[in-house]
Protein backbone atom coordinates (compact mmCIF):
# COMPACT_ATOMS: atom_id res chain seq x y z
CA UNK A 1 0.00 0.00 0.00
CA UNK A 2 1.32 3.33 -0.79
CA UNK A 3 2.35 5.83 2.10
CA UNK A 4 0.56 8.77 1.88
CA UNK A 5 3.64 10.74 3.65
CA UNK A 6 5.84 9.61 1.60
CA UNK A 7 7.92 11.91 -0.98
CA UNK A 8 7.22 10.65 -3.89
CA UNK A 9 6.18 11.66 -7.43
CA UNK A 10 2.84 9.88 -7.36
CA UNK A 11 2.13 11.25 -4.20
CA UNK A 12 3.11 14.74 -5.27
CA UNK A 13 0.32 14.27 -8.86
CA UNK A 14 -1.95 13.11 -5.62
CA UNK A 15 -1.33 16.07 -4.03
CA UNK A 16 -1.82 18.78 -7.10
CA UNK A 17 -5.07 17.06 -7.74
CA UNK A 18 -6.27 17.38 -4.05
CA UNK A 19 -6.91 13.52 -3.97
CA UNK A 20 -4.13 13.98 -1.02
CA UNK A 21 -3.77 16.62 1.42
CA UNK A 22 -0.71 19.20 1.01
CA UNK A 23 2.53 17.73 2.75
CA UNK A 24 3.14 19.35 6.20
CA UNK A 25 6.19 21.73 6.50
CA UNK A 26 8.54 20.13 9.44
CA UNK A 27 9.69 23.33 10.11
CA UNK A 28 6.77 25.20 10.50
CA UNK A 29 4.99 22.37 12.55
CA UNK A 30 8.22 22.61 15.00
CA UNK A 31 7.78 26.28 15.45
CA UNK A 32 4.09 26.00 16.32
CA UNK A 33 4.99 23.42 18.63
CA UNK A 34 8.16 25.90 20.10
CA UNK A 35 5.35 29.05 19.92
CA UNK A 36 3.11 27.11 21.95
CA UNK A 37 5.71 25.81 24.61
CA UNK A 38 7.05 29.81 25.12
CA UNK A 39 3.64 30.80 25.59
CA UNK A 40 3.17 28.29 28.11
CA UNK A 41 6.23 28.58 30.14
CA UNK A 42 5.43 32.43 30.01
CA UNK A 43 2.45 32.09 31.73
CA UNK A 44 3.61 29.55 34.29
CA UNK A 45 6.64 32.19 34.86
CA UNK A 46 4.39 35.21 35.41
CA UNK A 47 1.43 33.93 37.57
CA UNK A 48 3.08 34.88 40.72
CA UNK A 49 3.14 38.69 39.32
CA UNK A 50 -0.59 38.32 38.15
CA UNK A 51 -3.71 39.98 39.76
CA UNK A 52 -7.03 38.00 41.05
CA UNK A 53 -8.67 38.75 37.81
CA UNK A 54 -5.62 37.74 35.54
CA UNK A 55 -4.85 34.57 37.67
CA UNK A 56 -8.56 32.97 37.04
CA UNK A 57 -8.33 34.44 33.49
CA UNK A 58 -5.44 32.11 32.65
CA UNK A 59 -6.44 29.17 35.06
CA UNK A 60 -6.72 26.70 31.95
CA UNK A 61 -3.80 26.92 30.47
CA UNK A 62 -1.52 26.30 33.97
CA UNK A 63 0.00 22.81 34.62
CA UNK A 64 -1.31 20.09 36.84
CA UNK A 65 2.46 20.91 38.77
CA UNK A 66 1.31 24.47 39.44
CA UNK A 67 -2.03 23.92 40.68
CA UNK A 68 -0.58 24.35 44.62
CA UNK A 69 1.19 27.67 43.74
CA UNK A 70 -1.53 29.30 41.61
CA UNK A 71 -3.99 28.11 44.41
CA UNK A 72 -1.52 29.53 46.99
CA UNK A 73 -0.58 32.94 45.31
CA UNK A 74 -4.74 33.31 44.34
CA UNK A 75 -5.81 32.97 47.98
CA UNK A 76 -3.34 35.72 48.73
CA UNK A 77 -4.17 38.49 46.01
CA UNK A 78 -8.15 37.24 47.66
CA UNK A 79 -6.80 38.36 50.88
CA UNK A 80 -4.78 41.50 49.69
CA UNK A 81 -8.27 42.48 47.84
CA UNK A 82 -10.60 42.16 50.80
CA UNK A 83 -8.29 44.30 52.79
CA UNK A 84 -7.95 46.87 50.16
CA UNK A 85 -11.51 46.97 49.95
CA UNK A 86 -11.92 46.78 53.66
CA UNK A 87 -9.92 50.11 53.61
CA UNK A 88 -11.77 51.93 51.25
CA UNK A 89 -14.87 51.28 53.19
CA UNK A 90 -14.53 52.34 56.42
CA UNK A 91 -12.10 55.24 58.08
CA UNK A 92 -15.00 57.47 59.28
CA UNK A 93 -17.64 56.48 61.87
CA UNK A 94 -21.29 55.47 60.90
CA UNK A 95 -24.46 56.50 62.65
CA UNK A 96 -26.69 53.82 62.62
CA UNK A 97 -30.26 53.14 64.09
CA UNK A 98 -31.97 49.81 65.17
CA UNK A 99 -33.27 48.56 61.86
CA UNK A 100 -29.52 49.40 60.63
CA UNK A 101 -28.04 47.02 63.84
CA UNK A 102 -28.33 43.42 62.62
CA UNK A 103 -26.96 44.17 59.05
CA UNK A 104 -24.33 46.51 60.07
CA UNK A 105 -23.51 44.56 63.39
CA UNK A 106 -24.54 40.94 63.70
CA UNK A 107 -23.57 40.74 60.06
CA UNK A 108 -20.65 42.95 59.37
CA UNK A 109 -18.42 39.99 57.90
CA UNK A 110 -16.57 37.29 58.74
CA UNK A 111 -13.46 38.56 60.81
CA UNK A 112 -14.30 42.26 60.90
CA UNK A 113 -13.98 44.35 64.65
CA UNK A 114 -16.91 46.02 65.04
CA UNK A 115 -16.83 48.79 67.56
CA UNK A 116 -20.40 50.30 68.72
CA UNK A 117 -20.83 53.49 70.86
CA UNK A 118 -24.86 53.99 72.33
CA UNK A 119 -24.84 56.97 73.71
CA UNK A 120 -27.72 59.81 74.22
CA UNK A 121 -27.12 63.58 72.74
CA UNK A 122 -26.51 66.28 75.61
CA UNK A 123 -24.22 64.24 77.61
CA UNK A 124 -20.85 65.86 77.40
CA UNK A 125 -19.02 62.42 77.61
CA UNK A 126 -20.88 60.74 75.23
CA UNK A 127 -19.77 63.69 72.39
CA UNK A 128 -16.12 63.69 74.23
CA UNK A 129 -15.87 59.82 72.92
CA UNK A 130 -17.69 60.25 69.72
CA UNK A 131 -14.59 62.82 68.96
CA UNK A 132 -12.54 60.25 69.96
CA UNK A 133 -13.66 57.51 68.12
CA UNK A 134 -13.78 59.80 64.64
CA UNK A 135 -10.31 60.22 65.22
CA UNK A 136 -9.64 56.69 65.72
CA UNK A 137 -11.72 55.35 63.35
CA UNK A 138 -9.26 57.43 60.92
CA UNK A 139 -6.71 55.72 62.11
CA UNK A 140 -7.69 52.33 62.21
CA UNK A 141 -10.01 51.75 58.60
CA UNK A 142 -9.79 47.96 59.26
CA UNK A 143 -12.01 48.45 61.95
CA UNK A 144 -15.68 49.41 61.89
CA UNK A 145 -16.67 52.30 64.18
CA UNK A 146 -20.48 53.07 64.54
CA UNK A 147 -22.58 54.95 67.18
CA UNK A 148 -26.46 54.92 67.82
CA UNK A 149 -28.52 56.84 70.44
CA UNK A 150 -29.01 53.92 72.86
CA UNK A 151 -32.55 53.74 72.67
CA UNK A 152 -32.86 53.69 69.03
CA UNK A 153 -31.16 49.97 69.40
CA UNK A 154 -31.87 48.93 72.85
CA UNK A 155 -35.69 50.61 73.84
CA UNK A 156 -35.60 52.06 77.64
CA UNK A 157 -31.86 51.44 78.02
CA UNK A 158 -30.93 53.43 80.68
CA UNK A 159 -29.30 56.92 80.49
CA UNK A 160 -26.57 55.66 83.53
CA UNK A 161 -25.53 53.14 81.36
CA UNK A 162 -24.17 55.76 78.94
CA UNK A 163 -21.62 55.93 77.53
CA UNK A 164 -21.62 52.17 76.44
CA UNK A 165 -19.32 50.71 74.17
CA UNK A 166 -19.68 47.18 72.44
CA UNK A 167 -17.39 45.22 70.84
CA UNK A 168 -18.21 42.70 68.13
CA UNK A 169 -16.53 40.03 66.08
CA UNK A 170 -18.12 37.79 63.67
CA UNK A 171 -21.24 39.10 65.48
CA UNK A 172 -20.08 37.85 69.16
CA UNK A 173 -19.50 40.80 71.66
CA UNK A 174 -15.79 40.31 72.56
CA UNK A 175 -15.94 43.12 75.14
CA UNK A 176 -17.78 45.58 76.76
CA UNK A 177 -17.42 49.07 78.60
CA UNK A 178 -20.28 50.46 80.31
CA UNK A 179 -20.77 53.58 82.26
CA UNK A 180 -19.04 57.23 82.91
CA UNK A 181 -16.64 55.74 85.84
CA UNK A 182 -15.23 52.29 83.08
CA UNK A 183 -13.42 55.50 81.10
CA UNK A 184 -12.22 58.05 83.77
CA UNK A 185 -14.77 60.71 82.97
CA UNK A 186 -14.04 64.17 81.52
CA UNK A 187 -10.54 63.20 81.35
CA UNK A 188 -10.60 60.83 79.33
CA UNK A 189 -7.91 61.21 76.30
CA UNK A 190 -8.07 59.70 72.75
CA UNK A 191 -4.50 57.79 73.62
CA UNK A 192 -6.55 55.91 76.76
CA UNK A 193 -9.38 55.26 74.43
CA UNK A 194 -6.84 53.71 72.51
CA UNK A 195 -5.59 52.04 74.99
CA UNK A 196 -8.95 50.47 76.10
CA UNK A 197 -10.02 49.68 72.82
CA UNK A 198 -6.63 47.85 72.23
CA UNK A 199 -6.83 45.43 74.98
CA UNK A 200 -9.65 43.82 73.08
CA UNK A 201 -8.18 43.38 70.02
CA UNK A 202 -10.11 45.13 67.81
CA UNK A 203 -7.38 47.99 67.42
CA UNK A 204 -3.30 47.22 66.89
CA UNK A 205 -2.15 50.33 68.78
CA UNK A 206 1.36 51.21 68.90
CA UNK A 207 1.21 52.89 72.12
CA UNK A 208 3.88 51.32 74.36
CA UNK A 209 1.88 51.48 77.52
CA UNK A 210 -1.32 53.01 79.15
CA UNK A 211 -1.26 56.16 79.14
CA UNK A 212 -3.14 56.65 82.11
CA UNK A 213 -0.18 54.46 84.21
CA UNK A 214 1.72 57.49 83.98
CA UNK A 215 -0.99 59.95 85.73
CA UNK A 216 -1.98 56.85 87.87
CA UNK A 217 2.27 56.67 89.15
CA UNK A 218 2.34 60.06 89.33
CA UNK A 219 -0.71 60.53 92.15
CA UNK A 220 0.48 57.78 93.72
CA UNK A 221 3.91 59.21 94.36
CA UNK A 222 1.97 62.95 95.19
CA UNK A 223 0.42 60.74 98.09
CA UNK A 224 3.31 58.74 99.57
CA UNK A 225 4.94 62.05 99.10
CA UNK A 226 2.90 63.85 101.18
CA UNK A 227 1.63 61.20 103.56
CA UNK A 228 3.23 61.37 107.22
CA UNK A 229 5.90 58.96 107.81
CA UNK A 230 5.68 56.47 111.21
CA UNK A 231 8.68 58.17 112.97
CA UNK A 232 6.71 61.85 112.23
CA UNK A 233 3.46 60.49 113.22
CA UNK A 234 4.60 59.31 116.77
CA UNK A 235 6.77 62.43 117.50
CA UNK A 236 3.28 64.46 117.49
CA UNK A 237 1.54 62.23 119.57
CA UNK A 238 4.48 62.28 122.16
Amino acid sequence: MQDPNADTEWNDILRKKGILPPKENPNEVEAAEEELLQHQQSVVKTYEDMTLEELEENEDEFGEEDERAIEMYRQQRLAEWKATQMKKVYGEILEISGPDYVQEVTKAGEGLWVILHLYKRGLPICALINRHLSELARKFPETKFITAISTTCIPNYPDRNLPTIFIYRDGDIKAQYVGPLVFGGMNLTKDDLEWKLSESGAIKTELEENPRRKIEDRLMSSIRTSAPTKKSSDSEED
